[in-house]
């Protein structure tokens, strides 16, 4: 499955807004639906929730039993990214600035939208 920039957005704001996801307890969602994303299969955000654990932006956990792994809630750095992609106006000109490359690591995708919130702010 190919990774996903807009819905590995969306998931982010997803667990960032849900409640459950207060870094308390580690929660199962049975659905794509059920954790807050449409138009994506159950099997597409539990690929996705998956990269963004090994990647350490969201604490979880993978277990056989249920189809997407279980989420406790954003890490530090998955705080920074989505404060960084949150707003629709950035996380546009971010994807501008990306566009016609084949890929490009989550790691520059958040350097980018940090350079666009700078700029936004008129800082160096």
């Amino acid at each position: 499955m190919k990774r996903d920039m807009d819905l590995i957005r969306e998931v982010l704001l997803a667990v960032s807004e849900n409640p459950k996801c207060d870094g308390v307890y580690f929660n199962y969602f049975n659905s794509a639906e059920e954790l807050g994303i449409q138009n994506h299969s159950t099997e597409e955000v539990a690929y996705h929730v998956l990269l963004l654990i090994e990647a350490g932006y969201v604490d979880g956990k993978i277990e056989e039993s249920f189809p997407v792994p279980s989420i406790k809630g954003l890490t530090w750095n998955g705080h920074e990214l989505i404060d960084n992609i949150r707003s629709q106006e950035i996380w546009q000109r971010t994807k501008k600035r990306i566009a016609g490359l084949s890929g490009v690591a989550l790691s520059v995708v958040a350097q980018i939208a940090q350079s666009e919130i700078k700029l936004k702010l008129g800082l160096p």
